[in-house]
């Protein structure tokens, strides 16, 4: 075994040099040799695109994770399913007619939404008196509006529509997707 008096560099330094000093070392001196893997050329950082050397990795909207649900939105969830109104209990037996599966009271991204099938990324509401108000009717158009971003289709079905026309309602839900097209 041959012995080195030169100190060997310690782990994290790297061959050519003591980590972080620029130009030669007067301890060890700095060689540069054709490396067996070729290196990899970055581009240059710009304001759109950050260095991964910022915390911001390679990371972009195809990876980015959809905002969770609220902090107590699995427990309302929880209670909507136990309590649903008179068109939703309605609306749920006509639903469990189709093969695919739909979810009842469903948390989706910040939302729950009153019944979802994910395999047809469909969303049904059922929407009562208050969804008439215009605040409501807004925040409404929001959710909707993300919840088509993340390529879900929605339906809105008054109670009234439900209770009183339940074919006309299944036949819309029915002619909405191809999967929902034959039930059981």
């Amino acid at each position: 075994m041959i012995m080195s008096s030169t100190p060997l560099p310690l782990e994290g330094e790297g061959v050519g040099g003591w980590g972080g000093r620029d130009g030669p070392s007067d301890q060890m001196p700095v060689t540069r040799s054709a490396s067996p893997v070729p290196s990899v050329q970055h581009p240059a950082s710009t304001p759109t695109q950050p260095s991964p050397l910022e915390g911001e990795g390679l990371l972009n909207s195809k990876f980015e994770r959809a905002p969770r649900i609220k902090p107590g939105g699995v427990q309302r969830a929880r209670r909507l399913r136990a309590e649903p109104t008179l068109a939703e209990a309605r609306l749920w037996e006509l639903l469990r007619r189709f093969e695919v599966r739909f979810r009842r009271e469903a948390p989706i991204g910040p939302y729950v939404t009153d019944f979802a099938c994910h395999r047809a990324r469909l969303i049904v509401e059922v929407d009562g008196g208050v969804h008439r108000r215009e605040d409501v009717a807004l925040r409404d158009v929001h959710r909707q509006t993300w919840l088509e971003g993340q390529g879900y289709r929605v339906l809105r079905f008054t109670n009234d529509q439900v209770l009183l026309q339940p074919e006309t309602v299944l036949d819309a839900i029915r002619a909405s997707h191809p999967l929902l097209r034959e039930d059981a």
